[in-house]
């Protein structure tokens, strides 16, 4: 979070409402180290969360309607509902991640009984990769919870988000970005079982290396993307495995164990799919021994077999994506990188040597405006904590 965009904020719900601030609070974005389209499947990600965020200002308005300003979206003003009609609507845009989050505190039974009034700024690209509808989530569940004063838990917090993606919005992720969001720790990346939610939060110490983050700028739409189509790819191969082999989920299997069983799913593009859920699995388990040990190399080579598997069997990170990594792995001072988030457009992230960068980013700027024809965005992820609120004081 900077100051400017705290100020901004509370600038913004000045202009706009003109009343006292009750509370104010952050949620940040995310990246994830490794670990991609695994947490669908009950595998492992090691996400963690990034300075790059949301900022909220919000207070009580004495009435039954919720309004919403973005200064990120500022052309479209203030967006009203009513807290007695939260059913989706695409006329509502960004705000309708702020209605599935009430939608399903109170259909929690959390009590959210008057309306109220919202300002917000962000720092995360919208469509890049990192979270901005998980961040928009957590921070509005954060807001809330602080607000009404009810005893709502991180974790309860994390998994409204995740039933506003898939059960409001439409899009059938994981619980990853919520819970890295939700959870994160500065300086720690979080290594997660989606499958029992047990987590351990692990340093991340890239010694002389920073994270430097990747942006196409070729925006891309979860809900109108290849995501849902690589899920229930996923569980059809599953469903196939499932005939012979007693398992929930592909993260249950090993390389070992996917290889000796594949030919029961008889059909190419599905154990392709299935082939990257599992090896990406065992590659996140294996990241996180490597980087606990130090061995950055090691680790670096894990990113970089992510990569392509992503590119290869999953066939989601398209010509931006490998543009960015492949003139990464060119550069001397680059140790790994892949990409980012779903794919299909948005991030990728590389590990440099922090007396690089500026060199690493002109080089890979030179390649992809030659093979794209716009300019990608760089900037240094400094890992930061997750999604917290606070009551404003006189």
């Amino acid at each position: 979070m900077t100051v400017d965009i705290e100020t901004e904020v509370k600038s913004a719900f000045k202009q706009h409402f003109d009343h006292t601030i009750e509370v104010t609070g952050f949620a940040p974005g995310r990246v994830n180290l490794i670990g991609e389209h695994t947490d669908y499947n009950g595998g492992h990600v090691f996400p963690c969360a990034i300075t790059n965020g949301t900022y909220g200002a919000v207070a009580k308005n004495g009435t039954q309607q919720v309004n919403c300003y973005s200064a990120n979206f500022d052309d479209e003003g203030v967006i009203s509902f009513n807290l007695d009609t939260l059913a989706y609507e695409k006329v509502d845009s960004w705000t309708s991640f702020v209605k599935g989050m009430l939608h399903f505190l109170k259909e929690k039974g959390y009590v959210i009984d008057e309306g109220f009034d919202m300002a917000i700024s962000g720092n995360i690209p919208n469509g890049a990769g990192l979270s901005s509808s998980a961040s928009l989530e957590l921070l509005v569940g954060v807001l809330v919870r602080e607000l009404f004063h009810f005893d709502a838990s991180q974790l309860d917090l994390i998994k409204m988000g995740q039933l506003t993606e898939n059960h409001f919005i439409g899009v059938n992720s994981g619980i990853m970005d919520q819970f890295a969001v939700g959870m994160g720790e500065k300086d720690h990346a979080l290594f997660l079982d989606t499958n029992t939610l047990e987590y351990e939060k692990v340093p991340a110490d890239f010694k002389n290396n920073v994270l430097l983050i990747m942006n196409t700028n070729k925006r891309r739409e979860l809900s109108d993307s290849k995501y849902n189509q690589r899920r229930n790819e996923c569980e059809e191969a599953l469903k196939r495995l499932q005939k012979q082999l007693a398992i929930d989920s592909l993260g249950e299997l090993t390389p070992e164990e996917f290889e000796a069983n594949r030919q029961l799913i008889n059909d190419d593009t599905l154990e392709r799919r299935a082939k990257h859920s599992v090896y990406e699995n065992q590659r996140t388990v294996d990241a996180v021994k490597q980087l606990r040990a130090d061995d950055l190399e090691g680790f670096a080579k894990l990113m970089n077999a992510s990569h392509e598997s992503l590119r290869d069997d999953y066939e989601v990170t398209g010509k931006e994506l490998d543009t960015l990594v492949e003139a990464a792995w060119q550069e001397p001072a680059v140790l790994g990188a892949r990409m980012t988030g779903a794919g299909m457009g948005g991030c990728a992230i590389a590990l440099v040597d922090k007396e690089a960068v500026e060199t690493v980013e002109a080089n890979i700027q030179k390649a992809y405006v030659e093979a794209i024809g716009y300019e990608a965005t760089f900037y240094v992820a400094e890992i930061g904590n997750g999604a917290h609120a606070q009551a404003v004081t006189a």
